[in-house]
């Protein structure tokens, strides 16, 4: 039985083998059949496999959002627009995450600005803004 055990897939693709073990078990990756000696041969399409999980979480996507990409994939009557209009639907969540990161920017900017070294805990604008008091 040809294969590669699962510290040579997580070698070859750059993870460790726990992350291995929980792709495994969110059923991303196949379970590979075991050896005569016991040893779990994984094929060398895993490692292809890890790799597009890998560059889709880069991507954005959540494990769930790639299990159904991955789904898709095997589907016969799907096209390359199916898999477009999820990175549009992405990118859109992409953008509001970086509006979001902005309006957080802006906020701390302006609580530092306004703070004071000199000023007491009671005084200060970053603890009064974290207790719910403040700048919103």
């Amino acid at each position: 039985m040809s294969g590669s055990t699962i510290g040579k897939v997580a070698k070859k693709s750059g993870v460790g083998v726990e992350t291995v073990r929980f792709y495994e078990r969110l059923g991303l990756i196949e379970q590979p059949p075991r050896s005569d000696g016991g040893y779990r041969k994984y094929p060398e399409e895993t490692v292809v496999r890890i790799q597009f999980i890998k560059q889709a979480k880069r991507l954005g996507f959540t494990l769930k959002e790639i299990g159904e990409l991955l789904m898709l994939q095997k589907s016969a009557d799907i096209s390359c627009g199916d898999f477009q209009r999820r990175a549009e639907s992405k990118l859109v969540d992409v953008k509001n995450r970086i509006e979001e990161l902005e309006r957080i920017r802006d906020v701390l900017n302006s609580l530092i600005q306004s703070c004071s070294m000199e000023k007491s805990t009671e005084e200060c604008p970053i603890l009064n803004v974290m207790k719910g008091e403040g700048i919103r």
